[in-house]
């Protein structure tokens, strides 16, 4: 898949940065050439050896150690890469890329490239969660960094929460995204949702579902890799947009609706992978709502809009209407009534009660159905599934072209 390209990976100091061993070797499994680069605290952790035995290249670290050959080293690894990754990168370096500092061989080679650069996050959760880097996040994303979100769990300091290196196959499938990406979207304009929506109960509380919005945020970063021009409407989630998505964000499903409408006819391709509730509060209370003695709190709740339907009633020709199913049960019986009901031309139907489907996680099993075909896929990451609907898409433009 990656003959013929080369990756410049920097390594930081950070206790994930033996992943990034495998990180090499699976790249250049893939068939890639990999020159590494490592800041001094990266080698506190891992010793260049170790890189130096997997790439067959020499470790790049000083930035005015005299170089094995006579060229200035990192213009010229600058120049070599055809994409750029940092696994992992440490708070300290992504400060530096957001500030222009350069002082050190890896900030001084990422500064000089032209490249696609990604970078995969890895810290403490306090430092993940801070002001500081937020902005200095904001600031990379705008440049057209590609940020590889981090996971939540366990740390090695004992932490629970955001911050843990993501996996090695999501890292990966990134890269082989960024170098291999088809431009099959090339004109299209697509509208993508995705996230959950939340509907008010009092000033202080709120009914919602379990989405993260990983789905349809990888399938804006797969839709832009593809030469499309993609809005992303967003429901609150813990994301980055993918740079040079145009964001729009909602809180509730009428919310969702209203933005839809506004949307849809403008649009080639249209993805629903939000998750908008089906019901919300008939009256919603003016004031945080208190508790009465032991007595039981009884909710009203109303039916929500259809939002997919009503988009798949407004369809206008030529125009692909993708839908998302979520089930338990019935998997694809379940996908095939809304295939009709929704006027969809594809639905993706995944059972979330299966391990490493569904909601927040990286991965998802999921089922293509149209009303012609049913394509059962494996568990993959959610960036590897962004793909393989697009290239269902793909077919089905074709098709309404021809």
């Amino acid at each position: 898949m990656l003959h013929g390209k080369t990756v410049v990976l920097g390594v930081t100091g950070g206790i994930a940065a033996y992943k990034a061993a495998e990180i090499t070797s699976r790249l250049i499994k893939l068939g890639a050439q990999v020159y590494v680069i490592m800041t001094k605290s990266a080698c506190a952790f891992v010793a260049p050896l170790t890189f130096e035995t997997l790439s067959n290249h020499p470790v790049a670290c000083d930035l005015f150690e005299r170089p094995a050959t006579w060229e200035v080293e990192h213009i010229a690894l600058a120049k070599r890469a055809d994409a750029f990754l940092i696994a992992p990168a440490t708070a300290n370096v992504l400060g530096k890329m957001a500030n222009g500092i350069a002082d050190d061989m890896l900030t001084t080679t990422v500064m000089a490239t032209r490249a696609p650069v990604l970078v995969a996050p890895a810290m403490n959760t306090g430092m993940w969660e801070s002001a500081a880097m937020g902005q200095n996040l904001d600031v990379l994303t705008a440049r057209g960094v590609g940020i590889i979100q981090p996971e939540s769990g366990r740390l090695a300091c004992g932490d629970e929460g955001a911050g843990r290196l993501a996996q090695v196959d999501v890292i990966v499938d990134r890269v082989c995204a960024c170098l291999c990406a088809k431009q099959d979207l090339a004109g299209k304009r697509v509208l993508i949702t995705a996230g959950p929506t939340r509907e008010p109960l009092d000033p202080v509380r709120y009914i919602s579902n379990r989405s993260s919005g990983k789905m349809g945020y990888a399938l804006a970063e797969a839709a832009l890799s593809r030469g499309a021009e993609v809005l992303l409407l967003t429901g609150a989630v813990a994301l980055n947009p993918p740079a040079g998505a145009n964001v729009e964000r909602f809180g509730t499903t009428l919310e969702l609706q209203d933005l839809m409408m506004a949307h849809a006819q403008s649009h080639d391709i249209i993805i629903q992978a939000a998750a908008p509730g089906d019901y919300r509060a008939e009256t919603i209370a003016p004031n945080k709502l208190k508790k009465q003695n032991d007595d039981p709190l009884m909710l009203r709740l109303v039916q929500n809009p259809d939002v997919a339907a009503a988009v798949g009633e407004g369809k206008k020709p030529g125009q692909i209407i993708v839908a998302f199913a979520a089930e338990t049960e019935k998997l694809a019986e379940n996908a095939r009534v809304k295939l009709l009901r929704k006027h969809a031309d594809l639905v993706v139907a995944n059972d979330v009660s299966l391990p490493g489907a569904g909601f927040d996680v990286n991965t998802n099993i999921a089922s293509l159905i149209t009303a012609e075909n049913e394509i059962n896929l494996p568990q993959m990451t959610k960036q590897a599934l962004s793909h393989r609907i697009l290239d269902e898409i793909a077919k089905l433009c074709y098709n309404v072209i021809n």
